[in-house]
């Protein structure tokens, strides 16, 4: 069955898992949400991830959660652009999650950036998701 949204099952998963305490979950792989779980590491959201093979042969990717002391260190995951309203800004308009304490996922021409890499650049692009 397709999906309509990849990147919030994606994002669904992680709260989903965390809330759970797993340590690890998975779902489908694509090069976006591979993008995405890069910055989420870069930026130490989650541990890491990889990407692998299931029993049918479809590719998956397996997120490691982090934990700081037992509480989950994403507290807060959403999805801003979605397939029925895409959200576009330019630099001067990118949004600050909590005053720079928390990241938005933007989608640019130069790849997918954290919100403060995107105004380093200097480039716009769609705002996928926000991180806190």
């Amino acid at each position: 069955m397709s999906m309509s949204d990849p990147l919030g099952d994606m994002l669904t998963r992680i709260r989903n898992g965390q809330g759970a305490k797993k340590e690890v979950v998975t779902c489908p792989a694509s090069k976006l949400r591979g993008r995405v779980l890069d910055v989420l590491k870069r930026e130490g959201y989650i541990r890491g991830w990889s990407e692998t093979k299931n029993d049918r042969g479809h590719a998956e990717l397996q997120i490691e959660l982090k934990y700081d002391q037992g509480q989950p260190v994403i507290q807060e995951i959403s999805r801003v652009s979605k397939p029925g309203r895409r959200v576009y800004v330019k630099v001067t308009e990118i949004p600050r999650v909590y005053n720079g304490l928390g990241i938005a996922v933007v989608s640019t021409p130069n790849g997918v950036m954290a919100d403060h890499e995107a105004r380093e650049q200097n480039v716009g692009g769609e705002i996928l998701c926000r991180i806190f």
